[in-house]
């Protein structure tokens, strides 16, 4: 929680106004920021000086576990992140490969699970990593990465945090995250909460301890309309201890995380926060 704050404040202190085309809004920007998560402690990064959902986070990196491109599949599991990007873009609505109502196109998990190749086959980025690490293997190039600059027109979006590393360290795994880009008030809190949840599923699902997860964030920012909640607010703010992230230990196989898998299987404990507060998002 104190190094999500410091970010925060460093921002605040330290952060150039730079202007936002795509929203047409100014951001407070620092290049560089990096986080680090006890997962194998279980020092879960939920944040603690406003109240935070979980839940939609965890939903979300599942659905990119299995592949999904419909947002009404991340729905079902129990998040709606997808559906304005899918649905309101208008950029994606008139582009001839979006297939229809809530569809993503060739985004995130699509890229993971089934990445197109020059000769019309699909690699399945995720399978390999799970099937190494399973064996006890890390051949230095356990990568799985969404950003496919080549197919970014066949998508409503470009990914945020876009390329995930596993390696493995006796029998400790690790998991190095990127992120090109972070709205720190909103999203920063979904993105520490998938960095852990992804680092802890994985080791769980190949059999090893996890060790600590390595966030790593290019151009960190709070929107102009999100300042002054941030400064006199979330930043005064005396936070609680970090809560837990309890796994079902029946989730033993990536197939399990295909098929049953739901967010009962998923629990917070010790979680103390204080009031929530509505930044404005940019959409």
């Amino acid at each position: 929680m104190k190094q999500y704050l410091d970010l925060c404040q460093r921002i605040i202190d330290q952060g150039s106004w730079i202007e936002n085309k795509r929203t047409g809004k100014r951001c407070l920007t620092v290049i560089n920021a990096d986080l680090n998560y006890n997962v194998g402690n279980n020092q879960f990064p939920l944040i603690t000086t406003r109240k935070s959902y979980w839940k939609s986070a965890i939903a979300e990196i599942v659905g990119y576990i299995r592949g999904y491109d419909n947002a009404a599949d991340f729905r079902a599991l129990g998040t709606k992140t997808w559906d304005a990007n899918a649905n309101e873009n208008e950029q994606w609505l008139n582009n001839p490969f979006r297939k229809g109502e809530d569809d993503m196109g060739r985004v995130y998990g699509v890229q993971g699970r089934s990445w197109a190749k020059p000769d019309g086959s699909h690699l399945d980025q995720l399978k390999k990593i799970v099937d190494n690490l399973s064996q006890g293997v890390d051949d230095r190039g356990e990568i799985l990465t969404f950003y496919n600059p080549g197919e970014f027109h066949m998508g409503c979006l470009r990914p945020c945090m876009h390329t995930h590393t596993f390696s493995l360290l006796d029998d400790t795994l690790y998991l190095t995250s990127y992120q090109r880009s972070c709205d720190v008030p909103l999203g920063l809190n979904f993105n520490q909460v998938q960095v852990f949840a992804f680092l802890a599923i994985m080791a769980q699902i190949t059999g090893h301890k996890a060790g600590m997860a390595y966030h790593k964030i290019i151009n960190a920012h709070i929107y102009e309309d999100q300042l002054e909640l941030m400064r006199d607010v979330q930043v005064k703010r005396e936070p609680f201890p970090s809560p837990q992230l309890i796994i079902n230990p029946d989730i033993k196989t990536l197939k399990d995380l295909e098929t049953w898998v739901t967010m009962d299987d998923f629990e917070v404990t010790a979680y103390q926060c204080h009031e929530p507060i509505r930044y404005p998002f940019s959409v």
